[in-house]
C-alpha cells in the first residue's frame, strides 16, 4: 500500500499526528509535554490554516518538530500523499501522509495480519496478510459507496422522514450536507434502541452491509481462520451496533475474532513504524 511504511532512522523532537476525518480532526502532538486537539474537521484544503493555529497556540516551529504524520481520507496513491505532504512540509522536518484507513490499521492491529473496519462518515475495510498483502473494500465516498456508514444511515432516515420537503431539500443543498446527514446517525441507533421499526430497519441495513465489508476483505486476502477483525470510526463507538455487525458476519459464515483497537490513528506512540 505505502512505502512509508517501512521504519525510518529515529529523530528527536517533537512529533505531531493528524487524524483527519471526514468530520472530525484530531491533532496530537508528543515531546517534551503532550499537546491535543480535537475539532471538526478542516477537510485537507484548510488543514494548513489549523495548523498555524496550533502551532502559534503550542509555540512550536518546523525546526522543533521532527516529524509530522497525517492521516487523511481521499490520499489512495503516491501523487496524493506526495501532493499533500508537499503543501504541510513547512510544519516540520519530515512529512508523512497515508489514508486515514491504514493508519487505524496500524493503530488498532500493529501492523499484523487482520481486517480493520472503518465507519464513521463513511466506511471501508482494510485487510492485511501475513506476507504484507494489503485489500480495501469500499471508501468510495457518499456518491459512489459508503454503505452502513453514519451517512448512509442518516439518508435512508431521511428517505422515510415526514419532514417537510423544503427543510430536506435545504440540508442536502447545504456545503457541508454529508458531515449533516450522517450527524442523524446516533439518533436513528437511539431510536433502533427503543423499538422503532424504520430505524431497525435502517440499523439492520447498515450492520449487513458492513458485515459484507468484512467478510469480502478477508475472503479475497485468503486470511486465516478466525480472522482477527478490528474497528474505528465513530459509528462503531457504539457496541450494541458493533455487535450486530459481527453477528452478520457469522450469520453469513465468517469466523472472525473481535480484536479490540490498540490505539487510536492519533495515537503519536501508534505511528512509531512510521514516524
Amino acid at each position: 500500500m505505502n512505502r512509508d511504511l517501512a521504519t525510518p532512522p529515529p529523530h528527536p523532537g517533537w512529533r505531531v499526528v493528524v487524524d483527519l476525518g471526514g468530520t472530525w480532526v484530531r491533532v496530537s502532538a508528543s515531546g517534551p509535554t503532550r499537546r491535543a486537539f480535537r475539532g471538526p474537521s478542516p477537510g485537507a484544503a484548510d488543514l494548513p490554516r489549523l495548523l498555524d493555529h496550533l502551532w502559534r497556540r503550542w509555540g512550536l516551529t518546523r525546526g522543533r518538530i521532527a516529524a509530522l504524520g497525517v492521516a487523511s481520507r481521499g490520499v489512495w496513491t503516491g501523487g496524493e500523499r506526495r501532493a499533500l505532504a508537499r503543501r504541510l512540509r513547512r510544519f516540520a522536518r519530515r512529512v508523512v501522509v497515508i489514508s486515514d484507513v491504514e493508519a487505524a490499521h496500524l493503530a488498532a492491529l500493529g501492523g499484523a495480519a487482520g481486517v480493520l473496519l472503518l465507519a464513521g462518515t463513511g466506511s471501508i475495510a482494510l485487510g492485511r496478510d501475513r506476507r504484507g498483502r494489503w485489500r480495501r473494500e469500499g471508501g468510495l465516498g457518499p456518491l459512489l459507496g459508503d454503505d452502513g456508514s453514519a451517512f448512509w444511515i442518516g439518508r435512508e432516515w431521511l428517505r422515510g422522514s415526514t419532514a417537510a420537503p423544503g427543510v430536506i431539500r435545504a440540508l442536502g443543498r447545504a456545503p457541508d450536507a454529508v458531515a449533516r446527514i450522517a450527524a442523524l446517525a446516533p439518533t436513528v441507533l437511539r431510536r433502533a434502541r427503543r423499538g422503532d421499526r424504520r430505524a431497525r430497519r435502517i440499523e439492520r441495513g447498515a450492520q449487513r452491509a458492513l458485515a459484507d465489508l468484512v467478510a469480502t476483505t478477508a475472503r479475497r486476502l485468503a486470511l486465516r481462520v478466525p480472522v482477527p477483525v478490528s474497528w474505528a470510526g465513530g459509528l462503531l463507538d457504539d457496541r450494541r451496533f458493533r455487535s450486530g455487525i459481527w453477528r452478520e458476519v457469522r450469520r453469513g459464515g465468517g469466523a472472525i475474532a473481535p480484536v479490540a483497537p490498540r490505539a487510536t490513528a492519533a495515537t503519536p506512540s501508534a505511528w512509531a513504524p512510521v514516524l
